[in-house]
């Protein structure tokens, strides 16, 4: 839907009273999210690898040539769902790749490149969480495990440390960390 000239113009007079930079800085979505990556500092290499990965499927989509004034909240809810049932991306894929992007805009909206962030949704709202909780082991195999450790001739003085590591939570370096000091007994 085309703005007629005095909605053109309102809006134009309300972006300079609202010091917005014109058409958002003429910055596409992989410019803004590039100036953004660019702007961390001290992340961890695997949070910088996770950086590369958005990057590079902006570059792939033409959503990351998109200028950021243009991406409205319809737009961006529209290319989430286009990500997960037309690309197959799974839902913490995408929750990643909007881990992103609303940081992104979040900064452009905070620099008066654009009024709202398209971003600042609830994802769970807008696609499917496809999400399979994973269990590293079935209650079944833990019960066949500890009987094994139970009676095993050798491994059976370690029943004690195995059962309390399954069943408290307890990392394997805070358990060996544990002393009767620590114990109100």
């Amino acid at each position: 839907m085309e703005l007629s000239l005095r909605e053109k113009e309102k809006q134009i007079e309300q972006d300079m009273f609202n010091e917005l930079v014109p058409k958002g800085g003429g910055l596409t979505v992989l410019e803004l999210v590039e100036k953004y990556v660019g702007l961390k500092i001290g992340v961890r290499q695997s949070t910088y690898a996770g950086y590369k990965t958005v990057i590079n499927l902006l570059k792939k989509d033409d959503f990351g040539k998109k200028r950021i004034d243009k991406v409205k909240l319809s737009d961006a809810k529209a290319w989430l769902i286009k990500l997960q049932r037309v690309d197959k991306k799974g839902y913490s894929s995408i929750h990643t790749i909007r881990g992103v992007l609303r940081p992104a805009f979040q900064m452009a909206e905070e620099d008066d490149l654009i009024r709202k962030n398209p971003f600042g949704f609830e994802l769970v709202n807008v696609i499917v969480n496809d999400s399979v909780r994973r269990e590293a082991i079935t209650k079944r195999q833990e019960r066949e495990f500890l009987r094994f450790i139970k009676e095993d001739s050798h491994f059976c003085k370690y029943y004690d440390a195995i059962f309390i590591l399954f069943n408290t939570g307890l990392r394997i370096s805070e358990f060996c960390g544990l002393t009767k000091i620590r114990f109100r007994l």
